[in-house]
């Protein structure tokens, strides 16, 4: 293997089929690792199970927002109509609810999609800048035609010739070593 300038980063299995890769998640979520991840071109039926990922909380955070937005929808139309500046139209009562409707469930939308739009952005990682799968040009391939499951060397199990012989093991057809380079290409077959 030639030596390679940058820090060692992780170690990918590039599989050409899901079913493999669906079988390593499992074996490696039952090995107790806690730094790894799984990138696939599409949707891959189970893999989350596979993987032991928990329910996401971005439905609830944005249920919740939405419910937040109608209720500060209704105070605000409450203190402007009834409260701050009182003026009776038509011989409406001050504080009409049917009339409130449309501002109302625009807040409940505003708040439930701005939550949204944030919440997949910070639990995705989508804030992150770098990644050295990037560098690797593995994304390229993990989103075309193959399957990668990505074991970070800051895993508290990570060693080197064990995670080898782990994704060989399970039928990874190409095992890259994955180098933190800014100038050169990062991966090392």
């Amino acid at each position: 293997m030639p030596e390679s300038s940058g820090s060692l980063q992780g170690m990918v299995g590039v599989f050409d089929d899901p079913t493999p890769l669906l079988h390593m998640a499992g074996k490696a979520r039952d090995a107790g690792w806690k730094h790894w991840d799984c990138h696939t071109p599409y949707p891959v039926h189970g893999l989350e199970k596979a993987m032991g990922l928990r329910d996401s909380l971005i439905p609830f955070l944005t249920i919740s927002a939405g419910f937040f937005g109608a209720v500060f929808a209704k105070g605000m139309q409450w203190y402007m109509s009834d409260y701050d500046f009182p003026v009776i139209v038509g011989g409406k009562p001050l504080f009409s609810l049917p009339a409130f409707v449309p501002v109302t469930f625009e807040l409940f939308v505003l708040f439930a999609a701005l939550t949204t739009f944030g919440s997949v952005i910070l639990f995705c990682g989508l804030c992150r800048w770098h990644s050295p799968l990037h560098d690797a040009n593995l994304m390229l391939e993990a989103t075309s035609d193959r399957y990668v499951v990505w074991f970070d060397a800051t895993d508290a199990l990570f060693e080197e010739s064990e995670v080898r012989k782990f994704l060989e093991g399970n039928g990874a057809g190409d095992v890259r070593v994955v180098y933190n380079e800014s100038d050169r290409r990062s991966v090392e077959t």
